[in-house]
């Protein structure tokens, strides 16, 4: 080291150590994201925003009455975060979406089903446009995680197929689409979540494969994004021990800042996923893993969770600037990074309108429909057939979705055009199938929820017509000809209807590879 680094080495740590507490706290505020749970900005809650200095704040359902209500509360909102403020949300499509009144986009896996880039750049442009209208500027999507685990529990329709290259390309478009109506994406979940049987919200999963193999798959579309400039990234909470034996990539040193950082030269956002999910909280506590988060190379911190945890996050993160163990040079560069996105992608103004609403909705409609899929020759039962529909009763929110359809309303869609008897059920492992009667008509089972179905059902359930209206992966269950819409959102029950009706042609083809529309 020659004199002159180590005078500046000096100076810095002069400076490091100069700065006192409230200083620290303000830049600690600045390097998290919460959630609140609010509906309107009350006074303790703007209170906690300003003494905090949070410059960050993801919405979620909960969040949201009405649309003006939430523009109200962005609005607020921005008042107290400033000209730096990051208002995110995560509105991928499908089953993932918080604001249900904007047109509600297809599913990624709906849109690798049609195969379009251009659809894509369109869908992903509308959708800037709506939450653009609400307030955000920040959303987390696209998805880059590839399709290649059937038994995955949280990601399957959220991937646009199982081809690292044409996933790439259409969730690219579907961000430069976003990028161009002026609302920064963040792709997710670095490296790859794709090839996992467990939900990272519950318990922390391991991907162990070698390093050619995560090169030729997960890791190539995340490295394909940063060739094209994608200005933020999500870390996922995975272990994968060819690239770090010790520690989940939010945590790893080795991926976040010798992979990504060094190896690919990666110069925008890192942001954590949620640090309040199990595979981190509850295994290494939510302070001490910002800290490492941070310390490994990401430059924002998802502190969700409660009040309590937000604490615990702003104060160890505190204590490690104040100690110099992130020395203050490396908290500026977070910074300017951010500084940088929200200088490209400022928030909207509060008189922002959303002028292209009826147009949007027409686009997410067609888009729908293309990407409605069959398997084994599913043909609809001829208009005023008798119908019998079998249909979980009630599904709530698995935590990352929103809830499922109510079996009411696939019951309304189907009687619009048969004779419908409905059938519900609370549980599928003990609905007894053979208890259905054997009176001639045409039985749909419509399923509603993600989870993969048991083995108890698989061997005992054999409907006319399976309607896939989440998990397209439950096709594999069913031994049944089956629709597959991707997802259950008003337009997508629309397009349903329309296939019943003969109105429209299933042209979909799903993304993932040893599948094709004449399987069964």
């Amino acid at each position: 080291m020659t004199q002159d680094n180590k005078q500046n080495n000096k100076q810095e740590n002069n400076h490091q150590h100069t700065l006192t507490r409230e200083e620290a706290r303000r830049l600690a505020g600045q390097l998290v994201m919460i959630r609140m749970p609010i509906t309107s900005l009350d006074e303790t809650s703007a209170q906690f925003l300003k003494d905090n200095h949070i410059r960050g704040i993801c919405l979620f359902r909960q969040n949201m009455v009405d649309e003006i209500q939430l523009k109200k509360l962005t609005a607020d909102l921005r008042l107290i975060l400033g000209e730096g403020a990051l208002i995110g949300i995560d509105q991928e499509g499908g089953a993932v979406v918080r604001s249900t009144w904007v047109p509600q986009p297809p599913a990624a896996m709906s849109l690798g089903a049609s195969d379009d880039p251009d659809l894509c750049r369109q869908v992903g442009a509308a959708v800037a446009r709506g939450v653009k209208a609400l307030g955000f500027n920040w959303n987390f999507a696209p998805v880059l995680d590839l399709n290649n685990n059937v038994d995955n529990p949280v990601i399957s329709e959220r991937s646009f197929g199982s081809d690292p290259k044409r996933a790439s390309e259409l969730a690219l478009a579907w961000m430069d689409g976003s990028l161009a109506e002026g609302v920064a994406c963040c792709v997710k979940h670095f490296p790859g979540h794709g090839d996992t049987n467990v939900d990272s919200h519950r318990d922390l999963p391991t991907v162990n494969k070698s390093l050619e193999e995560l090169q030729a798959l997960e890791l190539a579309p995340f490295q394909i994004a940063v060739s094209r400039n994608a200005p933020a990234m999500m870390t996922a909470h995975i272990v994968y021990p060819a690239l770090d034996a010790e520690n989940p990539a939010t945590m790893s040193k080795p991926i976040l800042t010798g992979l990504l950082r060094d190896q690919w030269n990666y110069q925008g956002v890192v942001i954590t996923d949620g640090m309040d999910m199990h595979a981190i909280a509850g295994r290494y506590g939510v302070g001490n893993a910002a800290v490492r988060a941070l310390l490994a190379g990401a430059d924002m911190v998802m502190a969700l969770g409660t009040t309590e945890t937000q604490l615990e996050t702003l104060n160890a993160l505190t204590e490690v600037i104040l100690s110099g163990q992130i020395s203050l040079a490396e908290v500026q560069q977070k910074l300017q990074r951010m500084a940088d996105l929200t200088k490209t992608y400022p928030y909207p103004c509060i008189d922002t309108a959303y002028q292209t609403d009826m147009a949007d909705r027409i686009l997410m409609s067609n888009a729908w429909k293309r990407g409605l899929t069959t398997q084994g020759n599913a043909q609809p039962p001829a208009k005023g057939s008798k119908l019998r529909l079998v249909i979980s009763a009630d599904v709530v929110s698995d935590g990352v979705s929103e809830a499922g359809i109510p079996a009411a309303k696939v019951s309304a869609m189907l009687a619009s055009l048969y004779d419908v008897d409905t059938v519900t059920f609370d549980n599928a492992d003990s609905f007894d199938w053979s208890a259905l009667p054997d009176d001639g008509r045409f039985v749909v089972l419509a399923s509603t929820v993600r989870i993969r179905y048991s083995k108890q059902v698989r061997d005992t359930w054999k409907p006319d017509l399976h309607l896939v209206l989440w998990n397209p992966f439950q096709m594999l269950d069913i031994q049944a000809p089956a629709l597959i819409t991707y997802g259950f959102a008003p337009p997508a029950i629309d397009a349903a209807r329309a296939w019943f009706a003969a109105e429209v042609v299933a042209s979909g083809q799903m993304p993932v590879a040893g599948f094709s529309s004449a399987a069964a």
